[in-house]
């Protein structure tokens, strides 16, 4: 069959297709990769993969192999994950991705208040604004600030709503004038979230009373942080979730606008790859990270 750790580095290989993203998925250098992979197809005595100068590919016996071993590897670490928690031991590595706001803001209280409780778990952490595939890019977890989810190839949780205001600074209220209603927001300057379209609306509810309002837009980012100081140094208003500007609007750098009219709420969720179940370490970040969120530092 061959050594475990050589397959899992050439399934590693095979998902990604390249011996470099395998490296820095497994936190390895490429030669330690070829050479894993080296030595399962001399111990098998079959080559697997096909290596060009451009790309990396499957044999037919590198493809038919893949999908024989890979279940097996999942059911080993399955077992090895049931009788860690018969015997209630919680240990592993847990590799996280999470958009930048909540990296910065919020994880680091709860990665050291979870590595306090469990001491042997090791936590890897990716910040990114993009849309990851938690599947192809090997990760356990993936948080998201999002409508509810309706992505089916992923096993997902709903933690907590977000809810999200419309601020803008003391500086530009005072230059540009403060908007009464929704529809007052196309002739100011709106700050948009990522490359959205230059007329971009902004669904806005007032009790029964729901308004598509059309924002002017002058500024687009695709990052809430950045969005935040760009709206504290006067350049528009911006839809920003509360928990992102709570510190400005204390300090009095931004100001909600149009508080009695709010955007459809969000959800942070918690998204996994399609575990038949859940990893113990996985399951106890996860009630640690819904804890703190709802009852320590409630969002």
């Amino acid at each position: 069959m061959g050594d475990l750790s050589d397959i899992r580095v050439f399934l590693a290989v095979a998902q990604q297709r390249s011996f470099t993203a395998a490296a820095r998925q497994l936190s390895m250098t490429p030669p330690t990769v070829t050479r894993a992979v080296s030595a399962l197809e001399e111990s098998l005595g079959v080559q697997l993969l096909l290596r060009t100068t451009r790309q990396v590919s499957l044999t037919s016996a590198g493809a038919v192999y893949a999908a024989r071993v890979e279940p097996l590897i999942r059911q080993f670490d399955q077992v090895r994950e049931d009788l860690r928690e018969e015997h209630g031991d919680v240990a592993g590595l847990i590799r996280i991705n999470a958009p930048l706001s909540i990296g910065q803001q919020i994880l680091p209280d709860i990665v050291s208040g979870f590595r306090a409780e469990y001491p042997r778990v090791s936590v890897s952490l990716s910040l990114t604004d993009r849309f990851i595939d938690i599947v192809s890019e090997s990760f356990d977890l993936a948080l998201r600030v999002s409508e509810t989810p309706r992505d089916k190839s992923t096993i997902w949780r709903k933690v907590c709503r977000v809810r999200r205001i419309l601020v803008a600074s003391p500086g530009y209220l005072a230059a540009f004038g403060t908007p009464e209603t929704p529809d007052d927001l196309h002739r100011h300057a709106c700050i948009a979230y990522d490359e959205e379209a230059i007329a971009e609306s902004w669904e806005l509810a007032n009790g029964g009373r729901i308004r598509k309002a059309l924002a002017g837009k002058v500024l687009a980012a695709n990052n809430g942080e950045l969005i935040a100081r760009l709206a504290e140094n006067g350049e528009g208003v911006a839809l920003l979730p509360q928990f992102m500007v709570d510190d400005a609007l204390a300090r009095g750098a931004l100001k909600q606008v149009l508080a009695e009219w709010e955007p459809p709420e969000l959800w942070m969720t918690l998204y996994y790859p399609p575990y038949e179940k859940l990893p113990m370490r996985v399951a106890r970040f996860s009630d640690f990270f819904e804890r703190y969120v709802t009852q320590t530092r409630p969002l």
